[in-house]
């Protein structure tokens, strides 16, 4: 069970504090090999002190990814291009946004689709959070463009295919590049993916 949230100022600091030395932790280990002792060491405080705020690694991380899923959902909202007037300058924007804070934050994602293949509750996040994305771009496609179908095909499914490749590109290009061989600029995996959108959703039917 998550331990409850601190409501002074100096809890809330030291929460903050906590789930910053896990990410710190996490990023470094990975989330199977992180351990609770870890944490306490890279944030200077005790194991009780810890658990006061966290019950255990499951609830800490769980912290940390909520607060990376944030940060990548509204750095993946244009702001400079309407999407209903330049579609394609805004996903541009959009998809820069995203994948630049994953690429800032590649570990951490490492960490995170490997708990994803280890727990549930993980793997049910991981779920949630695409999900979020693709709905907040359907709802967008439909009311600013009247798209529902592409080729015949629902427009919900067509979305998923693409950020399946977006996800998968920021997860070889950032997360693994050291296999990949060399870092994919940003502006050139911007305006790669950006590509396939576009050409996905307003190229003429075939």
């Amino acid at each position: 069970m998550a331990s409850a949230e601190p409501t002074t100022p100096k809890g809330i600091r030291t929460r903050a504090h906590l789930v910053s030395a896990g990410r710190s932790v996490f990023a470094k280990h990975g989330y199977v090999d992180a351990r609770m002792s870890d944490v306490a060491d890279e944030a200077d405080i005790s194991m009780g002190g810890l658990y006061r705020y966290f019950a255990n690694k499951e609830d800490l991380f769980a912290q940390v990814i909520a607060d990376l899923h944030e940060g990548l959902y509204e750095a993946s909202r244009p702001t400079e291009h309407d999407f209903a007037t330049h579609p394609y300058d805004a996903l541009v924007e959009s998809n820069r946004g995203y994948l630049r804070l994953y690429s800032e934050q590649r570990d951490v994602m490492r960490a995170f689709i490997q708990a994803a293949h280890v727990e549930d509750r993980f793997r049910d996040f991981w779920w949630k959070m695409r999900t979020r994305h693709i709905d907040r771009f359907v709802k967008a496609l439909v009311k600013d463009h009247g798209i529902t179908e592409v080729n015949g095909i629902d427009v919900t499914l067509v979305t998923e295919s693409v950020a399946c490749m977006v996800e998968q590109s920021a997860y070889v290009w950032y997360a693994q590049h050291q296999l990949h061989g060399s870092e994919v600029d940003l502006d050139d995996a911007a305006r790669t993916v950006a590509h396939s959108w576009y050409a996905s959703f307003f190229a003429p039917a075939h």
